[in-house]
């Protein structure tokens, strides 16, 4: 499949044709499909820590003004720690949950086009609209 489309290079270091696939032997099949595994593993990691520091800055920054969000967003993706431990929480998941990943990251990019901002901001019309009613 890398090789019908030419992900091959990308996901394994090396750009292989079909004819060159079928002349692989064991060792050498085992040695792409681990680094194949690597490369699904990391961009799986990456793709779900970035949405868990979106969506967190998001929430956080409903309760309070940050000043830069994107900077605070940066800042959460560069920090090792961090990094190291949402990694951690990702290959767990992936381990004890794969098959739901899928529906887990479809909720996870559906957050990130709620617009939290004008639904907050309804809610907060409608309690002003209630105060002049509730002191007659």
């Amino acid at each position: 499949m890398l090789v019908s489309t030419g992900k091959a290079k990308e996901a394994i270091g090396v750009q292989l044709n079909h004819e060159q696939v079928k002349r692989l032997n064991d060792k050498e099949v085992e040695k792409y499909t681990k680094r194949y595994e690597t490369y699904v593993g990391s961009k799986t990691t990456e793709s779900l820590i970035d949405s868990f520091i979106f969506l967190v800055s998001k929430a956080v920054g409903m309760t309070i003004n940050i000043k830069d969000i994107d900077a605070y967003q940066k800042e959460l993706r560069n920090d090792y720690i961090i990094n190291k431990e949402l990694s951690n929480l990702a290959g767990n998941l992936a381990l004890k949950c794969g098959r739901f990943l899928a529906a887990a990251k479809a909720a996870l990019i559906t957050t990130k086009y709620i617009d939290f901002n004008s639904h907050l901001e309804r809610r907060d019309e409608a309690k002003l609209e209630e105060i002049p009613q509730q002191q007659s």
